[in-house]
Formats: C-alpha cells, sequence, structure tokens
C-alpha cells in the first residue's frame, strides 16, 4: 500500500454552528419558525430548518445538518417531534456532542443538548416553543430568551426576534456576533414552498446581525402590507388598499421602491392629486424613477395617457 492509503483518514471538521437560537409554534396562527444567531458564517444555511405541515428543526453545537431534512421527513409522516428526534439520535454516534430541537405542527416539542457540548450549553421548553444555547459567555443566556419570548407581543417573527435580543443581551456567543437567520411557515402546506414560507431571511455576516435582521424583518413586513394593498386594489377595496400602501411606505420610509409604486397605483385610480406629491418625493431621490415611469405603459402598468404622464414626469422637475 501506499502511504497514503496507510495514512491517517482526512480531518473533517464539523460544522462548529456554537449558537443560540429558538424553534416556536405560534398557538393562534399555528405558523412554526426558526430563529438563530451564531459567530459563525451564514448560520441559517446549517441551522435553520421548516417546512409547511411538517415542522421546523435547528441544528447546531458540533452540527449534524442532515437533522434537518431528515427530521422534517419523519414529521411529514407523521411522527411526533420526540418521537422524529430520538430516532435520529439513536442513530448517531456522535449525539454527545450534538444540540437538536424540533417542533411539530401540534406544538410538540423536543431538544438534546449532548453532554459534550461546550459550555455553557443548554435548554428550556416552554408551550410550543424551545430555547437552547451552546458555547455562551454566560448560563444566563436561554433562560433570558424563554422569558422574553414569554412575555413578547406580536407575531411570531416579533417574539422569536426578541429572544434573540435577549440571548445577546445576557451575554451571548463566547466568541461574539457574526450571522442570523430566521425562518417562518404556515401550519399547513399548499404544496407551493414559495407561497409556504412567510418569512426567509438571513444576515450571513454582519457586526450586530440580530440589529440587521431585525431591519429586513420590518422591510419584509412593509412589502407585505404592499403585497395586501394590491390584493385590496384586485377586489376593488380601495380605500383599504391605500391604508395598505401608508402602512408599507411608514415602516419603510428610506425606500423609494414603496412609495414609488405607491404613486404609480394612486395615478391608475384616478388619485392624480395625491400621487403627484409622492412622485416629486421619489424622483428628487434619484432621476432614474422618471424613465422607468416612461417604461409603464408599454408594461401595461400605467395607463397609455399622454397628458397622464406629462403631468407625473413634470414632477420631476417640480413643477
Amino acid at each position: 500500500m501506499s502511504d497514503q492509503e496507510t495514512g491517517p483518514a482526512p480531518f473533517k471538521r464539523f460544522p462548529l454552528a456554537h449558537t443560540f437560537s429558538i424553534v416556536a409554534r405560534d398557538p393562534d396562527s399555528g405558523e412554526m419558525g426558526v430563529a438563530v444567531q451564531s459567530h459563525w458564517f451564514s448560520v441559517g444555511s446549517i441551522v435553520t430548518w421548516a417546512e409547511a405541515g411538517a415542522g421546523v428543526v435547528a441544528t447546531q453545537a458540533f452540527a449534524e445538518p442532515s437533522y434537518g431534512p431528515l427530521g422534517l421527513t419523519l414529521m411529514r409522516a407523521g411522527k411526533s417531534a420526540p418521537a422524529a428526534l430520538a430516532a435520529l439520535l439513536s442513530a448517531d454516534a456522535n449525539q454527545e456532542i450534538r444540540q437538536v430541537a424540533m417542533l411539530d405542527t401540534t406544538g410538540r416539542v423536543a431538544v438534546h443538548t449532548g453532554k459534550r457540548c461546550i459550555v455553557h450549553a443548554g435548554h428550556e421548553m416552554g408551550e410550543g416553543f424551545s430555547v437552547q444555547a451552546n458555547m455562551m459567555a454566560d448560563p444566563g443566556v436561554w433562560p433570558a430568551m424563554a422569558g422574553a419570548y414569554r412575555d413578547a407581543n406580536g407575531n411570531l417573527a416579533e417574539r422569536m426576534l426578541a429572544a434573540l435580543e435577549a440571548g445577546q443581551a445576557a451575554g451571548g456567543d463566547v466568541r461574539g456576533q457574526q450571522s442570523a437567520a430566521i425562518l417562518v411557515v404556515r401550519p399547513v402546506s399548499s404544496g407551493r414552498v414559495w407561497e409556504d414560507r412567510l418569512l426567509d431571511l438571513r444576515v450571513e455576516d454582519h457586526p450586530h446581525p440580530i440589529a440587521e435582521l431585525r431591519r429586513l424583518v420590518n422591510i419584509q413586513h412593509a412589502y407585505q402590507w404592499m403585497n395586501q394593498g394590491d390584493d385590496f386594489l384586485g377586489n376593488g377595496q380601495i380605500e383599504q388598499a391605500l391604508n395598505a400602501y401608508r402602512r408599507a411606505t411608514s415602516l419603510a420610509p428610506d425606500l423609494d421602491e414603496l412609495p414609488f409604486w405607491q404613486a404609480v397605483t394612486l395615478a391608475e385610480i384616478n388619485h392624480l392629486d395625491e400621487a403627484l406629491p409622492i412622485f416629486r418625493q421619489v424622483f428628487r431621490s434619484d432621476q432614474r424613477w422618471i424613465e422607468l415611469v416612461r417604461r409603464l405603459p408599454a408594461a401595461g402598468l400605467l395607463r397609455p395617457d399622454e397628458e397622464l404622464l406629462r403631468r407625473i414626469i413634470a414632477a420631476g422637475a417640480g413643477d
């Protein structure tokens, strides 16, 4: 045999997703989610797994990513979260270096913190949620997360973000911060994965990833309100649509995109006097939006009315 054949096996590093996370189910909507922060690049690509009609998984510490898809497969087939996790742990010779949490569509939770997870490590389960952490600066991290989640108001994403913020405030990862992610899915599968994922955001590398994640969630909510406005408009609910558009722009006032399309919609439904000040504000921010206006009639996104187009473009000159 050659030296290569008789030498030691190649070294394979585990994904070192030492981190703190939460899995949770909203009791009112049935939505399920998972959120995480770690001093590890692109933690969301390793830790967070979720599927409508199945459940959610957080796999971390010396992470074995296969717990994600395998756990979802078992829960999709009808196994409870505790049964699914037990089955996977029984086949894992390295279970003592794993930390894994699973939650199914009924809100049943299971979590495992291996004895060899790097201290401080632990977890806390509650009604429809679990928080788990390892390699923490302080053993108060996961209790702080659990308390914050229980006390928080708002939708599932808001409550999970509150848990992450509390974990960081209590000390967080002993190495500091780098990446974060949040994933929320519907309770029941529609067969259209792209519609069942309500929120899927990642901060891959950032000095303050949780704060950045909250900013992105806020922008996502703004776009959701814009989409809701379009739905209202399609149903002829004009006032509801306008209120939704206003809500969207108020959530993300620094974005030109949302007020631009709000103004286009107002112009299209003969609310030009209300649209023109918005167009003027957007055009002052960036003149390229004027060129986009010129292209909209050919795409069917603005009626082909020369006078309407002239007045809108004139707003760019302050007329």
